[in-house]
């Protein structure tokens, strides 16, 4: 089948193939709206104080660049580890944090690591966002792997929710409708075995057509 059949096929169904994207694209609308929560987003950041090394008599620190990536990357994994999430749901009064999704990042060159806590309430998510980054400090001098981390940033309640993206999955659903549209049309194409053209009957008959009957409209 060439473009151009595609295109004279679809335009015989331009209904079905109007419709059914319309439909999908409505019915994800009114479900992303009914069934789907608004989420927020807290963010902090925080500096890493590194440990004092005084083995030689005279204070070091890392300032390695390669060194202060690798503690920025522990830290990270840290506030990751389940008992920072297990002490801060704790001194939150909560049972645990399977409600916030938790993601960290840091930066190739410096100690600042960063923090955000997507969750069903702005205000709660901020104060996740606050406690996970006083406990990991807590964990961090307990276990000797930095001096301190001070906060620069404290997380604040999110004024708008950050998801979930409705006009993304709109979108989505358009298009998945404008495929299965096309997919519907081809394959009805596929299972129609009747004979519409001259050039089909000859090609199955394997013998000329000599004539045809005009088509007949209101009654002539």
């Amino acid at each position: 089948m060439t473009l151009l059949e595609l295109f004279q096929l679809l335009k015989r169904h331009v209904k079905l193939v109007v419709a059914l994207p319309l439909v999908c694209a409505v019915a994800m609308g009114v479900f992303s709206f009914v069934a789907m929560d608004d989420v927020y987003t807290a963010q902090t950041s925080m500096y890493i104080l590194a440990n004092e090394d005084t083995s030689q008599g005279q204070s070091t620190y890392y300032n390695d660049l390669n060194a202060s990536q690798l503690l920025a990357n522990d830290i990270a994994t840290l506030l990751n580890s389940d008992r920072v999430s297990a002490d801060a749901a704790k001194a939150l009064g909560l049972e645990s944090l399977a409600d916030y999704d938790a993601s960290v990042t840091s930066e190739t060159t410096t100690r600042v690591v960063s923090l955000a806590v997507t969750g069903p309430d702005p205000d709660e998510t901020a104060a996740v966002a606050n406690e996970m980054a006083r406990q990991v400090s807590i964990v961090a001098q307990e276990i000797e792997m930095a001096d301190s981390i001070n906060v620069i940033d404290e997380a604040v309640s999110p004024d708008a929710p950050s998801g979930p993206n409705r006009t993304l999955y709109v979108a989505v659903a358009f298009l998945a409708g404008l495929f299965l549209a096309v997919a519907i049309v081809v394959l009805m194409d596929m299972l129609n075995t009747r004979v519409r053209s001259t050039e089909e009957v000859e090609e199955l008959l394997d013998v000329s057509v000599i004539g045809r009957f005009p088509t007949m409209k209101e009654g002539r």
